[in-house]
């Protein structure tokens, strides 16, 4: 019998995709226009610009008010692709760029100069969309530290119960987990055996386990949460903005690149943006809100003129604001994949093309049923360690995949094999970004400045020591081959070092790039009600306005920050804050 070719196989998956259509209700939305084409000088209250992990949430929040009228601007189209709904096939929108910005840095100094990728998500969902569904709050010493640093009324006191409004969480409410938010959280499905076998080997190796990493305890080892639903990546799109698309008050344009903000001295009155190559304007009553995460919403205050004034006038942009601190502050999380090969045929090395019959059996599974291997991105354990005694709080995370992968998902594995993605959570390098030109359609330039300081230099070596030691534990013993990555060879300081510099590569977390902060701070873009200093009718909200990125994967604390903001935006008392228990280290002497 022959296999259906990879063509048949994608004809396939067109058909068998209405299923899943019709489970996410989306059919209507493919048969009936519900985003009607706004008028080129149509009045709303606000002017949300960026459906992604925060705009989605905003959008829904503030048309619960009837009196709001809102428009929202997504530069991408909508997410109707199996590509994005299916949690296993996350690869295809992280390296196309149908659904991604697809960014690029400029060289990299520590990096042998590397010009490295950097994916944001252009479609509905933003990067919620193109992600790796991993649900991580980060640390509570994280909001902690934003109070400290001048986020006043951000604590993770004041922040807990915004966690808790969005989140949908599949074992049930308590202290800590939301049960009725509109955000499902699931735990993984597939039941391999490689996951126990990972978290064992943590606890092997002296370290915690963790019943709920974003609950009581964070550090240690135990079972991931993701933002998946019944086998659907469950994104913001889905979670907030297709219910509130039958409200009369929220209209959505799509592929509507937003190119200036508009002002009336210094108050925000409405957005330029292009639409089919036709230039179009929308004005704001209220308040126009940026939502284009860490590098688009810094980009489009500098090319409205809101930023450094040196930089803006050498490129011939107006000077609106003068905001030094638009674009600096830029952080990230690298990461680096430690790879071993597995002795037994456990892993999910076949579901990839080279075997096109598993691919189809796969994929027909998850058309039909959203079950199976297509169901989960297929990190369902993962860790969180200290480094180094004295550590408050862990700063080193461990995602394990059953499986290997290399160039963002592009390059598969050639045997069985499992690896673990490691890489330190607070590093103390700090980048920027600056506009190319003031050509809204170039790229701005972009500079991690990744692994500029010796400490940051010291964790990513003692990250993969520590990985290293993980793979090394009983647990494995029947399962561990010899080692792909870095390799046997790689053992000095220098050598590692030297693969870190080659191999590193971003955990997808830009942030910080917009600070938020007291108005005395001269890097500080916005104020704790998330509002633009120096100017009027102007927000940002998304993870740009973390004054310093969180312990974990950010989009968690981004869809808190939008839950959060539309209270402060609609004028509504904050939720009361919730004071819980929870776990410490017995001493800081050790780092497990």
């Amino acid at each position: 019998m022959t296999m259906p070719s990879g063509l048949t196989f994608r004809i396939m998956a067109v058909h068998t995709s209405l299923s899943v259509l019709k489970n996410l209700k989306l059919r209507n939305l493919l048969c009936t226009r519900m985003v009607r084409q706004a008028s080129t000088s149509a009045e709303y209250t606000h002017i949300i610009v960026g459906a992604g992990s925060a705009g989605c949430v905003l959008a829904n929040r503030l048309t619960e008010d009837k009196s709001k009228k809102v428009l929202l601007l997504e530069a991408g189209p909508r997410d109707h692709s199996w590509t994005i709904q299916m949690p296993a096939a996350l690869m295809y929108p992280l390296g196309g760029t149908k659904y991604n910005w697809g960014y690029s840095t400029v060289p990299q100094k520590f990096m042998n100069n590397r010009e490295m990728y950097c994916p944001r998500g252009k479609v509905w969902g933003g990067s919620s969309s193109i992600n790796a569904m991993c649900y991580v709050r980060g640390h509570p010493k994280d909001q902690d530290r934003w109070e400290k640093e001048g986020a006043l009324g951000w604590s993770f006191a004041d922040c807990l119960p915004y966690f808790k409004r969005a989140e949908n969480y599949e074992r049930g409410g308590n202290d800590y987990r939301g049960g009725n938010g509109p955000l499902h959280v699931s735990r993984g499905k597939t039941g391999n055996v490689l996951f126990e076998t990972f978290i064992e080997a943590g606890v092997q190796a002296g370290y915690p386990r963790t019943d709920d990493m974003n609950g009581f305890q964070q550090e240690g080892f135990g079972f991931m949460d993701l933002t998946v639903y019944k086998g659907i990546r469950w994104s913001t799109a889905n979670a907030y903005l297709r219910r509130a698309l039958k409200r009369p008050n929220l209209r959505v344009e799509s592929k509507a690149h937003a190119t200036k903000i508009l002002f009336n001295r210094l108050k925000a009155s409405g957005i330029e943006y292009e639409q089919a190559g036709k230039p179009k304007i929308a004005y704001a009553a209220d308040e126009v809100i940026l939502c284009g995460g860490a590098i688009n919403s810094p980009q489009l205050l500098m090319l409205s003129g809101v930023g450094n004034a040196d930089d803006l006038r050498n490129l011939g942009v107006p000077v609106v604001q003068h905001l030094p601190g638009v674009g600096s502050n830029l952080q990230d999380h690298l990461e680096f994949y430690v790879q071993q090969a597995c002795t037994k045929p456990i892993t999910i090395y076949k579901a990839q093309w080279k075997f096109p019959h598993v691919m189809i059996k796969v994929g027909l599974q998850w058309f039909l049923t959203q079950t199976g291997w297509g169901a989960t991105p297929h990190l369902e354990a993962g860790g969180f360690v200290r480094s180094r005694p004295g550590v408050e709080h862990p700063d080193i995370q461990y995602h394990f995949l059953p499986s290997v992968v290399n160039d963002h998902g592009q390059v598969p594995g050639t045997c069985h094999a499992y690896q673990v993605h490691v890489g330190p959570m607070r590093p103390t390098s700090r980048g920027h970004l600056k506009l190319r030109s003031a050509n809204p359609k170039e790229s701005p330039l972009i500079d991690f400045n990744y692994l500029s300081t010796e400490i940051d230099r010291w964790e990513a070596r003692q990250s993969i020591k520590l990985a290293r030691e993980l793979f090394a534990q009983k647990a494995f013993d029947p399962y561990r081959g010899s080692e792909i990555q870095p390799g046997p060879d790689v053992q000095t300081d220098d050598q590692i070092d030297e693969f870190v510099k080659a191999f590193g590569d971003t955990a997808y977390h830009p942030s910080c790039t917009c600070k938020m902060g007291l108005d005395t701070d001269p890097m500080a873009v916005v104020n704790n009600k998330t509002e633009v200093l120096g100017v009027s009718s102007l927000r940002v909200v998304d993870a740009s306005i973390m004054p310093s990125i969180a312990s974990g994967n950010l989009n968690a604390p981004t869809i808190m920050i939008a839950e959060k903001a539309a209270d402060i935006i609609l004028g509504q008392p904050p939720l009361p804050q919730l004071h819980v228990p929870l776990w410490e280290p017995s001493s800081l002497e050790t780092d497990r």
